[in-house]
């Protein structure tokens, strides 16, 4: 059963704005683990990674029905990347959901969309 659906878009160009503003915004919405992947990348696809992973992070919120605030922010919620090449969703656990992640980019935005999922014992 579905718990929560979010969707959310962000402007490349507005995340490299902000950026060159304020480079601790990396680790503002980062966890450590996501900024070692960030570091990995240079140039237009950092942006878009930090776009992305902002975008997800938003529409898990939205799915969640928390948004951010008090009892969530950006670091509490990691996504990492799959073998393939894919975002995992990797906290925060919760045993009974199971959450499913999809990021994409354009030449000008990057977007993402969050299911969660109740995860129920069948009979």
């Amino acid at each position: 059963m579905i718990k929560g659906i979010g969707l959310d878009m962000i402007d490349l160009d507005r995340v490299k704005a902000v950026l060159e503003r304020n480079p601790r915004f990396v680790e503002r919405i980062l966890t450590p683990k996501e900024e070692a992947l960030f570091q990995g990348y240079r140039g237009s696809r950092q942006i878009e990674f930090l776009a992305g992973r902002f975008a997800a992070k938003e529409a898990y919120a939205k799915a969640s029905g928390t948004g951010f605030g008090k009892d969530l922010s950006f670091t509490d919620v990691e996504i990492l990347t799959g073998e393939n090449g894919e975002p995992c969703f990797m906290q925060p656990r919760k045993s009974e959901e199971f959450v499913f992640v999809s990021i994409t980019h354009t030449g000008r935005s990057a977007a993402a969309q969050v299911i969660i999922e109740a995860n129920e014992r069948r009979s």
